[in-house]
C-alpha cells in the first residue's frame, strides 16, 4: 500500500498533516544506521532493567566464595566477582539504577532549565540578568566536582546523587531555552499574539515552549551519556548507590584491584557504561538529524 498521500504538500487536514510529519521523521530515522544501533542498545538496556528478575541466571546478591573470581564460562558467562556473585546477573540488575538516575535528572533538570532560560528570554531585564547570573554560577563549577560536593553535604545514597546531579546539569538547558526564546520574541506571530491580548502564560505555552522543546530534547539526550558517567563516578567514589546493590560504577571500583589478574570484574560494568554513554550520544545526533526542520 502506498503512503505517498502522507507526503503531499497539501494535507487535506491537520490529523494527515500530522500524520506526515511524524511518517517524515520514520524516514529519516530508517535512513540513520547510527541511531538504529543506538536505539537497539538502549531498548536492549530497558529491557534488562525492566525484566531483570526473569532475565538474570541467579541471585545478583549472592555469595558463594568457592565460586569467587571464576572466568567467564558455560555456568557463569561473565565469571563471578570477588564474593563470588554472577557478573551477568548483577550487570543485568545495575541497569535499573543506572535507567533509574538518567530517567529522573532528566525529568527534573529539563524541565528547570525550560522554565528558567524561557522566563530569563521573555521577560527580560532584572529578571534574565538575576537568572542567567545564578546560571552562569551553577556553569563555572565543573559538573562531576559540584555534584561530589553536593553528594557530600547530602549524603550518599540514589536519591541524593539524583537531586546533585539534576542540580549542576540544568544550566545548559537554559542557556538553549533563552537563546531560543529571544530568536523568537520578536517574531510576527508573537506580535499578533500579544496584539490579541493573550496572557504571558498562554504565550509561554502556547508558543515558546513549543519552539525550544525539539533543542532541548535533543541536548537531554546528549547529556545522558554524561549523567550516566557521572552517576557511575559517585558509584565509583562509594556515594551513588550503597551495597548491596548492582550498580556499574561501584562494580568497577569493588573489582578495580583484580583489574590485572582477573580483568572480567571490572572490564564488563565498564563494557556496560561505555555501550550505554554510546548509544545515547548516537541516539542524540541522530535526533538533532531528524528533528532539524532543514532535513525535509
Amino acid at each position: 500500500m502506498t503512503r505517498d498521500w502522507l507526503l503531499t504538500e497539501t494535507p487535506a487536514s491537520a490529523w494527515q498533516a500530522r500524520a506526515g510529519r511524524w511518517y517524515r521523521v520514520w524516514l529519516r530515522t530508517a535512513r540513520s544506521p547510527a541511531m538504529l544501533f543506538g536505539l537497539s542498545i538502549l531498548a536492549l538496556i530497558l529491557v534488562c532493567a525492566v525484566l531483570a528478575p526473569w532475565l538474570a541466571p541467579f541471585d545478583p546478591n549472592a555469595q558463594d566464595i568457592s565460586r569467587r573470581l571464576l572466568p567467564p564460562g558455560p555456568v557463569h558467562w561473565l565469571g563471578t566477582d570477588q564474593l563470588g556473585r554472577d557478573l551477568l546477573s548483577r550487570v543485568i540488575y545495575g541497569a535499573q539504577p543506572t535507567l533509574l538516575i538518567v530517567l529522573l535528572v532528566a525529568v527534573i533538570s529539563a524541565p528547570l532549565g525550560l522554565a528558567i532560560g524561557i522566563s530569563a528570554g521573555y521577560f527580560g531585564g532584572w529578571v534574565n540578568t538575576v537568572l542567567m547570573r545564578v546560571t552562569d554560577i551553577f556553569m563555572a563549577f565543573p559538573r562531576l566536582v559540584l555534584a561530589l560536593a553536593l553528594v557530600a553535604v547530602l549524603g550518599p545514597g540514589i536519591v541524593n546523587a539524583v537531586i546533585a546531579i539534576a542540580i549542576t546539569a540544568w544550566p545548559p538547558y537554559a542557556r538553549i531555552a533563552r537563546a531560543e526564546t529571544l530568536s523568537t520574541k520578536a517574531s510576527d506571530f508573537l506580535q499578533a499574539a500579544r496584539v490579541q491580548g493573550l496572557p504571558d502564560t498562554r504565550i509561554v505555552f502556547g508558543h515558546l515552549l513549543p519552539i525550544c522543546l525539539p533543542s532541548t530534547v535533543i541536548r537531554v539526550t546528549l547529556d545522558m551519556a554524561g549523567i550516566i558517567l557521572t552517576a557511575a563516578g559517585l558509584g565509583f567514589l562509594g556515594l551513588g548507590a550503597q551495597p548491596p546493590m548492582a550498580e556499574w560504577g561501584a562494580m568497577i571500583a569493588s573489582g578495580r584491584q583484580f583489574i590485572f589478574d582477573q580483568w572480567w570484574v571490572a572490564a564488563v560494568p565498564g563494557v556496560a557504561i561505555l555501550l550505554g554513554s554510546l548509544a545515547f550520544n548516537l541516539v542524540g545526533d541522530g535526533l538533532r538529524d531528524v528533528l532539524d526542520p532543514r532535513n525535509g
